[in-house]
């Protein structure tokens, strides 16, 4: 049977600060794949959200893991332009509300934050699977780590089960004609370009992975 780990405050700094060397590397890569189909500013405003939320989290690192991911996701709200700021200012603060004010937290809480993250992120934009979005990558990697927990892995082994869909459920956006967003507006146009919204999520899964297993 797994053993079972408890992640804390510790985790989350790690998570977001990982986050942020993950959105620097590929900053690049993401402003590549919104000039296609987008402004071309998603890797410069991912960049600075999450320095922004590293400099946040250096500023107050003692509250519990769910406030601090609440104060990522202001610190989202305020730092980054366009839909993402909103969509994953959202998603963090949900998140941590679903944490509440524990000092630790499970597997079982970490998918449930997960979960309250996807579920801000789908009210707010109200896309779903197939429209070509981020949710076409966190839908299916929360849905892997859900199945995988259920099998009794452990949570590193859900995680990587998680990232793994996330990354597919990316991949599967480049055939797809968009429905959401900026991308939306220039109709056919859009098929053939992978989301950058669903990229920058399956990395920020990604460096959740990391953090958890221990490899940052």
């Amino acid at each position: 049977m797994p053993v079972a780990i408890r992640m804390n405050s510790t985790t989350v700094i790690a998570w977001m600060g990982e986050s942020a060397r993950e959105m620097r590397s590929h900053r690049d890569l993401l402003v590549q794949l919104d000039a296609a189909i987008g402004d071309g500013d998603h890797g410069i405003n991912m960049t600075r959200g999450f320095d922004a939320v590293v400099a946040a989290l250096d500023g107050d690192p003692a509250q519990p893991p769910g406030r601090l991911l609440i104060l990522c996701g202001r610190t989202l709200i305020s730092a980054v332009g366009g839909a993402s700021g909103p969509l994953w200012g959202s998603a963090l603060r949900n998140a941590g509300r679903s944490l509440g004010d524990a000092a630790e937290f499970d597997a079982g809480a970490l998918l449930a934050a997960l979960q309250a993250a996807l579920a801000a992120i789908v009210d707010l934009g109200a896309a779903v699977v197939g429209d070509k979005t981020m949710v076409d990558a966190l839908d299916p990697a929360i849905a892997a780590l859900r199945a995988g927990l259920a099998a009794g892995q452990s949570v590193e082994e859900a995680l990587a089960g998680a990232v793994a869909a996330a990354e597919e459920g990316m991949r599967s956006t480049v055939p797809l004609q968009a429905r959401k967003g900026r991308a939306s507006y220039l109709g056919e146009r859009s098929i053939g370009h992978q989301d950058p919204g669903a990229t920058s999520a399956a990395l920020i899964l990604a460096a959740l992975q990391r953090t958890v297993a221990g490899a940052v």
